[in-house]
């Protein structure tokens, strides 16, 4: 198991339970004690988690991943699902993505698409962009101003170190002067009887508005997701257009999802 696996499982053990014990970390992830003392010395560093004789335990009640040591969860059913998403968009089109693993993987599936690489980039002859991505994502930013044939409109607002995304007035001012073909929502939690959740309220505040200025809203999510709340709502099932996950997803919550009008598509 790689160093970064196994922070990311150590953190996942931390947030589930509050505080970690060197002995049963140790057990459960199958490595040394002395590899895993040696890794929370380090998340501790960077003040990951508080160190305590014999183990960690975490900032508060309030714990929450930064999205880096979350990309290797679930990682192949995030590209599955990027993947597909990525799919539906046609060249041309306006996407607005927010922050999230998931959508991190659908930027890079759109930038990887044969078909919109060979539009010649946004400047050629005065044509239009083959594609113009919307985001409120830094490192989504980052990973698309080099590609040439990718128009990129970052909003501005405040950054969010957990999930590296723009919130604020400053973000929803410059949403609010724009229209987008489809929306991409990566989210903390969807149910089928309350909607769409973030865990913090501003995320919340700038993904409804990029959805509210889409004429097709896509939620883009692994099951572990499914069936679930979270604090802060982004909106009613009603107004998302298309579900796309991973094939472990229940299929009551399918069926629930379709009768309420919801086009779910699983990979």
């Amino acid at each position: 198991m790689s160093r970064d696996a196994r922070w990311s499982s150590l953190l996942d053990l931390l947030a589930e339970h509050g505080r970690l014990d060197v002995d049963e970390a140790a057990d459960a992830l199958r490595v040394s004690t002395a590899t895993i003392r040696r890794d929370l010395d380090q998340l501790a560093e960077q003040q990951m988690l508080i160190r305590t004789h014999g183990g960690a335990v975490a900032h508060g009640v309030s714990y929450e991943l930064p999205l880096r040591y979350r990309t290797a969860r679930n990682a192949p059913q995030k590209q599955r699902i990027a993947a597909a998403v990525a799919a539906m968009v046609t060249a041309g089109e306006v996407v607005g993505l927010t922050g999230g693993t998931t959508t991190t993987e659908v930027a890079r599936a759109l930038a990887l698409r044969g078909d919109l690489a060979d539009g010649g980039g946004t400047g050629a002859a005065g044509r239009p962009p083959v594609l113009t991505v919307v985001t409120n994502a830094l490192n989504i930013a980052g990973e698309l101003v080099i590609r040439p044939q990718i128009k990129l409109v970052v909003t501005g607002g405040v950054a969010r170190p957990q999930s590296y995304e723009l919130t604020g007035p400053l973000a929803g001012g410059i949403l609010a002067q724009i229209t987008l073909d489809i929306a991409v929502l990566g989210i903390d939690a969807i149910d089928p009887a309350e909607g769409v959740y973030a865990h913090h309220e501003d995320e919340a505040s700038t993904n409804r508005l990029l959805a509210e200025r889409a004429r097709r809203v896509v939620v883009a999510t692994d099951s572990s997701k499914i069936g679930r709340r979270a604090f802060a709502r982004i909106c009613g099932t009603g107004s998302v257009h298309t579900l796309v996950t991973d094939s472990a997803a229940p299929a009551a919550a399918v069926a629930a999802f379709e009768e309420a009008g919801v086009q779910v598509i699983t990979v």
